[in-house]
C-alpha cells in the first residue's frame, strides 16, 4: 500500500452527490490522493441548479439547515460565504380544510406543546383530543416507533393528518405512520422515553432550545441556488489536485491481494488504498455484494420515494401571490400537490434577478404514490395549476414551466431504520479501508449528508467517533414549501 487512507494514500470516492464531494474535499484536506467516480454526466445528486425564464433557480433541494454547521461551513470553505442568504420571509401557511391557514408555532415537527398551538388548523374536537394527553397512561416507545402511530395514540389522528404528515412528508416524501421517530425526530423519541405526557415532553424540548439560545436564521439558501454548492465543492476538489470523472459508473469493487481495493469503471481499473461508497442504496448494494453480502442485503431492503417538482414562471403583472414563503398540503385533504414554494417571495435574489417575473414551484408524489408520476409533464403542470387556482386564486397562464422528476429520490426511514444502518456499518467495518455515506444512513438533509461524509472519512482514519447520531435535524425538503 502506498500510504494511509487519509495521509498519502489513494482514495476512490464512488458518487459525486454532495456526500461524495464533501468526502473528497475532506480527504484532500487530510493529504490523500482522491479520484471521484460519477455514473452520470452531472454533479450534485439531488442538488441541481437551473434556470427558468432567465432566472436562476433550484430544481432540487432549495435550502439547508443553518442551525447545524456542516453545510454553511462547507459553503464558506469553498468560497460561497458571501452568497449565503436567509429566506426573505419566515412566515408560511398550511392549506387545509378549504383555506390557507397560518403555519402554527410552538410545535416540534407538528407535535404541539399545548392544544392552543394548533388553534385554527385543527377542529374543536381535534383540539379537545390533545388535552386528553395529560390523563393518558404512559405509552412505551420501545426500541423505535412510527411517528404517526405514537402521536396519534397520544394526541389523536387529526394532529398527525393535518400537521405532522405534511411536515414530515415535506422532508421524506413519506408516510408519517411508517416513518421512524427514533431516526426522523430523535429529540422527540428521547423525550418520549422519559415523559408520561407527550405535550410535556415537547414543552421540555422547547425550553431546552430556548436556553440553548440559538440565534440567526433556521435555514439558509445560496444566491444562485443551493445547487451551486456541489459545483463549488467540485471546483475546490479539482483545484486541490483531486480527479473527478463523470459518466464513469463503478461496476465492480473487490479487495486486492495486498489489502487494498480494485475499482472497475468501464475500461478503467483503479487501485486504491481505501474506498468511500457514496451512492444510493441500490447501487451501493450492487457494489458491495461480492465483498460484503450482508451489507448488500440490508441496503437492498432500503425503500425510496419518487416525486416531481414543477417550477412555474409568471409575469408579475398577472400573478399576485399571498404573503409568506408558501404552503404545505395535508394528504388527507385529497389534493394532488403536496406543497408550494413562492420562490420569488422566499428568496430575495430570485425576485431581484428579474422583477417582472414571479417564480413558484409545486411538488407532487410521495411514498406509495406512483400513478400521478406516470403522467406526462404537461399533466403535472395542469394539476399544479388547478390546485394553485383553488389555493391562492392564481389563474394566470405561466410563461414557462420546468418539470424535474426525482425517481427514487428520497430514501425512506421506517421503524427500525437505525438498527438497519447499524447492521450495515457492522458489516462494512469488517473490511478495512471501506466506508459508506449518503442520505440513506443518517439523515436526508444537506448538513446530515455532509456530516455522514465527514464521519466516513474519520472511520477510514481510524476515528470511531465518526459513527454518531446525525439525524437531529434532517431537514432538506425536495418538496419545499412551508416546511422550510
Amino acid at each position: 500500500m502506498s500510504g494511509s487512507p487519509t495521509g498519502t494514500g489513494h482514495v476512490v470516492v464512488i458518487g459525486a452527490g454532495i456526500a461524495g464531494l464533501a468526502a473528497a474535499h475532506r480527504l484532500l484536506e487530510r493529504g490523500a490522493r482522491v479520484t471521484v467516480l460519477e455514473a452520470g454526466r452531472g454533479l450534485g445528486g439531488k442538488l441541481r441548479a437551473g434556470e427558468i425564464e432567465g432566472v436562476r433557480v433550484d430544481l432540487g433541494a432549495e435550502s439547508m439547515l443553518a442551525r447545524r454547521p456542516e453545510a454553511v461551513g462547507l459553503a464558506r470553505e469553498v468560497g460561497l460565504g458571501d452568497r449565503l442568504r436567509p429566506p426573505a420571509t419566515a412566515t408560511a401557511s398550511i392549506w387545509t380544510r378549504g383555506a390557507l391557514r397560518p403555519m402554527p408555532k410552538g410545535h416540534v415537527m407538528g407535535v404541539p406543546g399545548t392544544a392552543s398551538a394548533l388553534s385554527g388548523v385543527l377542529s374543536d374536537e381535534g383540539l379537545a383530543r390533545i388535552e386528553r394527553d395529560a390523563d393518558l397512561p404512559r405509552t412505551e416507545v420501545g426500541e423505535d416507533v412510527a411517528v404517526g402511530e405514537y402521536v396519534a395514540a397520544r394526541l389523536g389522528r387529526e394532529v398527525v393528518d393535518r400537521l405532522v404528515e405534511p411536515l414530515l412528508g415535506g422532508v421524506y416524501a413519506g408516510d408519517a405512520y411508517r416513518i421512524s421517530m427514533r431516526s426522523a425526530v430523535p429529540q422527540l423519541f428521547q423525550a418520549a422515553q422519559t415523559h408520561d405526557s407527550l405535550t410535556e415532553a415537547v414543552r421540555e424540548i422547547q425550553a431546552k432550545a430556548a436556553v440553548g439560545g440559538q440565534s440567526g436564521p433556521v435555514f439558509m439558501g445560496i444566491e444562485g441556488g443551493v445547487g451551486t454548492l456541489p459545483l463549488a465543492v467540485a471546483e475546490s476538489v479539482t483545484a486541490r489536485g483531486g480527479e473527478i470523472l463523470t459518466s464513469r459508473p463503478a461496476t465492480e469493487l473487490r479487495r486486492d491481494a495486498d489489502g487494498g481495493w480494485r475499482v472497475t469503471a468501464g475500461d478503467r481499473v483503479l487501485h486504491a488504498d481505501a474506498v468511500v461508497v457514496a451512492v444510493p442504496a441500490p447501487a451501493a448494494a450492487d457494489l458491495l455484494a461480492a465483498e460484503s453480502p450482508g451489507a448488500a442485503a440490508e441496503l437492498r431492503a432500503v425503500e425510496y420515494a419518487s416525486m416531481a417538482l414543477v417550477t412555474l414562471a409568471y409575469r408579475r403583472s398577472e400573478a399576485a401571490l399571498p404573503d409568506g414563503s408558501g404552503f404545505l398540503v395535508p394528504p388527507v385533504d385529497g389534493r394532488t400537490i403536496k406543497a408550494s414554494t413562492f420562490a420569488s417571495r422566499k428568496w430575495g435574489w430570485i425576485a431581484e434577478e428579474d422583477p417582472d417575473v414571479v417564480v413558484l414551484r409545486t411538488s407532487v408524489g410521495r411514498y406509495g404514490e406512483t400513478e400521478i408520476l406516470e403522467h406526462e409533464d404537461a399533466h403535472l403542470v395542469d394539476v399544479s395549476r388547478h390546485d394553485l387556482r383553488a389555493a391562492i386564486g392564481l389563474d394566470a397562464t405561466p410563461v414557462r414551466t420546468v418539470v424535474t422528476r426525482w425517481t427514487d429520490g428520497l430514501p425512506q426511514y421506517p421503524v427500525g431504520h437505525h438498527a438497519r444502518v447499524a447492521r450495515i456499518r457492522e458489516h462494512v467495518a469488517e473490511l478495512p479501508g471501506l466506508a459508506v455515506c449518503g442520505a440513506q444512513y443518517d439523515g436526508v438533509g444537506i448538513p446530515a449528508c455532509i456530516a455522514s461524509a465527514y464521519a466516513a472519512v474519520d472511520r477510514l482514519g481510524g476515528d470511531p467517533s465518526g459513527v454518531q447520531e446525525l439525524t437531529a435535524n434532517p431537514v432538506q425538503s425536495l418538496h419545499g414549501g412551508a416546511g422550510e
